[in-house]
């Protein structure tokens, strides 16, 4: 059986640090086959809140793909902001909307940031054409056979949870990639885990949000998904620090 550790908003610089030493200890003890870090690694995309998000990625000693969310690019300096957003992650871009290629499964990375939008709150998702385009094709390479789960930050379509994401083209770019054959979206964002299973056209398709290791939790305490691959099955447990591995606080559910 695969395992793949999902976690999501850090948010180094108001990070918990008891709960990224807890989520360090679990993957040094069970080593999963893979880390999935669907984003806000950072809380201001300041360069020491990169650093350190960086070093404790590497000490996972485990393949790692990150994806950028909205904390992640530069908020106060427009230049960097429109320009450069991606200046200041220094050596963690090379872990940046990496596919992974793992055994009977396929990581595809999908951006759902914005550097601007026709919208006052610019930290709500968008998926451009050209983001969705970079995704399906990546898909298409993916050998028939394969598990596929999409990597970003922002729920396509909302779940039950009490922030938004509100995703521009989000319907829409789901409905495309379960169309292409992907099995699942990962995201983050709302700070609240949920696994949420919808049919488009007779296509089955399943949005799985993870909580949050900051200090910004919602309803749930500290928590990570653990994803069980067992051949074309999987399942999701979602990891709440102070709770037995087992534990199930968000069940899967069809809309």
């Amino acid at each position: 059986m695969m395992r793949l550790f999902h976690v999501s908003d850090v948010h180094f610089g108001r990070e918990d640090p008891t709960a990224i030493a807890w989520f360090e200890a679990v993957v040094k003890a069970e080593q999963p086959d893979a880390v999935i870090m669907t984003g806000d690694l950072t809380m201001r995309a300041r360069r020491r809140e990169f650093a350190a998000g960086l070093g404790w990625l590497q000490r996972l000693g485990v393949p790692v793909t990150v994806e950028v969310g909205n904390h992640d690019l530069p908020y106060f300096n427009p230049i960097d902001r429109f320009f450069r957003p991606y200046q200041r992650m220094g050596a963690i871009k090379r872990l940046v909307e990496v596919p992974l290629d793992l055994p009977g499964v396929a990581i595809v990375p999908l951006v759902t940031t914005a550097r601007a939008q026709w919208r006052w709150n610019w930290s709500k998702g968008k998926v451009s054409k050209g983001a969705l385009a970079r995704a399906l094709a990546l898909l298409a390479e993916v050998p028939k056979g394969k598990l596929v789960f999409i990597a970003c930050h922002h729920p396509l379509i909302e779940g039950a949870t009490s922030a938004s994401a509100r995703t521009h083209r989000g319907a829409d770019a789901l409905a495309a990639l379960a169309e292409a054959g992907a099995h699942a979206v990962l995201t983050g964002h709302v700070h609240d885990p949920f696994d949420i299973t919808h049919v488009i056209d007779g296509q089955t398709i399943r949005m799985i949000g993870a909580g949050t290791l900051s200090e910004r939790t919602r309803t749930t305490p500290p928590s990570f998904n653990e994803i069980r691959v067992d051949g074309a099955q999987f399942d999701v447990v979602v990891r709440a620090m102070d709770s037995a591995p087992d534990e199930v606080l968000v069940r899967e559910r069809a809309e």
